[in-house]
């Protein structure tokens, strides 16, 4: 496929209206530089996959950190849930955006994105290890059987999709772009927690690291505006060296090749292990929903209810490798879905050199590490724009929903109690059981309502 100018107006006379069509979904005009199935070639896709991984390389390694902690595993095993961690995503990442097996057992989208473990799991894990005493076998099997679950609910996607009109899917993109927010500004005050968090360094740079990558995004020829994410963060890694916020000690102490173990943990199938484990599912199928439809429309791609349906059975089957090879269940990551319109590159191929990249990170330590201990303000002065560039594709969807009543009363709902959440979590804390899984993200308690609002309001005709 050609490669689309957005100067449209000097090629129109010579374009076809297939080639008019092929551009444009839902009338929204297809600037992307690479399509979905377009091939870049070998440098580019490594740079822009490696830039994928930069995007989401502090959520993959997070959980597996977390969860080592809640185990009280030793450095060398918490080492290796991360490397595992790294495995895993990459595996998956390769599945859901390449798409593999038959039509009635179909794994993956095809469309490009990046998998990773998830902070959904992080509550049961605990309840599952410490307070069912089922440690890190019991937390293993009940991951397992759980992701069974989640495969069987992908063959119900389709008859679910009729609630999910264009008013609840923007509705979800906006909340998407937007819940993730107090991450970016986390990573630019330093990390939650940090001693100098908010310091004017930290916010001195993330700012520059921000105006770097937003004055290649514009100004650059389109070869180097593709990868403007991925300069930004090296320019602001190489800048922060000097000023000693990089630990390059860190990256002497790994070792140098580390090779995957099959169940390093063991595996006890306790079905009661399952319990903890069910709401989370739940919760990451929703989400999921809501991450491939965003996918879909930054990548200008009419997604059928079987592509859907495919997202989230990769994530169900992803969830069974992951506890196998000492990592847990995963999820489609939406932050990198902000990426696409911003580097204007939807190519699947990237997003599979993404998970290569991935996979040999965790093969070789010290590379991972290296990327690891890229200070935060750096992530932050990026995922800035990602993450708004996620909720501009939801407002730009919802500019298109006839904005009555009844629609009204959805979006300012699901966008009031979903930012809620996300602003004040503590208040769902003291929730029973499953309602207190359901609400504990912004992203999943605004679906909800917006799904049950769509379901009670009914649609009457304007006075």
């Amino acid at each position: 496929m050609e490669t689309y100018s957005p100067d449209v107006k000097s090629k129109q006379k010579s374009m076809t209206v297939k080639d008019l069509t092929e551009r444009t979904v839902v009338g929204q005009q297809n600037d992307l530089r690479y399509q979905v199935d377009d091939n870049p070639g070998f440098v580019p896709s490594v740079l822009l996959g490696f830039q994928n991984v930069l995007t989401a390389f502090g959520g993959i390694i997070a959980v597996p950190l977390v969860i080592a902690g809640v185990a009280g595993l030793d450095v060398t095993m918490t080492a290796f849930t991360v490397s595992a961690g790294l495995l895993v995503s990459g595996i998956v990442s390769i599945i859901q955006s390449y798409g593999v097996g038959p039509k009635w057992f179909k794994v993956g989208s095809g469309l490009p994105t990046i998998m990773g473990t998830d902070f959904g799991f992080v509550a049961p894990a605990n309840a599952v290890i410490n307070t069912m005493g089922g440690g890190m076998a019991g937390y293993v099997g009940g991951t397992f059987l759980g992701a069974i679950i989640e495969v069987v609910l992908s063959y119900f996607i389709k008859p679910l999709m009729r609630f999910f009109p264009p008013v609840v899917t923007g509705t979800v993109i906006t909340l998407m772009g937007m819940t993730l927010m107090p991450v970016a500004f986390d990573w630019v005050g330093g990390g939650a927690g940090a001693a100098d968090f908010g310091s004017l360094q930290n916010i001195t740079i993330a700012s520059f690291v921000f105006l770097v990558i937003t004055v290649i995004n514009h100004y650059a020829p389109k070869n180097i505006a593709s990868a403007a994410v991925l300069i930004g963060m090296a320019i602001g890694y190489i800048v922060c060296i000097p000023f000693g916020l990089v630990d390059f000690a860190q990256v002497i102490n790994a070792p140098w090749f580390a090779l995957p173990k099959i169940l390093p943990f063991g595996i006890d199938l306790n079905p009661a292990y399952i319990l903890p484990f069910l709401a989370g599912y739940l919760v990451t199928v929703i989400e999921t929903v809501g991450v491939v439809q965003t996918i879909g429309q930054v990548t200008y791609q009419e997604l059928t209810d079987d592509q859907i349906a495919a997202g989230v059975r990769c994530d169900g089957v992803g969830s069974m490798i992951g506890p196998v090879l000492g990592s847990g269940p995963v999820a489609t990551f939406s932050q990198n879905a902000g990426l696409i319109p911003l580097t204007k590159n939807a190519s699947r191929i990237v997003a599979i050199f993404g998970g290569i990249i991935l996979i040999i990170m965790s093969l070789f330590p010290k590379f991972a590490t290296l990327v690891s201990i890229m200070p935060t303000p750096v992530l932050g002065g990026a995922g800035i724009l990602l993450f708004g560039t996620v909720a501009a594709s939801g407002i730009q969807s919802l500019s298109k929903v006839p904005y009555n009543n009844r629609n009204l009363l959805i979006i300012s709902s699901s966008l009031a109690i979903g930012l809620g959440v996300s602003f004040k979590p503590e208040l769902t804390a003291s929730l029973p059981g499953i309602l207190n899984a359901l609400f504990s993200s912004g992203i999943s308690a605004g679906t909800i309502v917006a799904l049950f609002l769509n379901i009670i309001l009914v649609e009457k005709k304007e006075d």
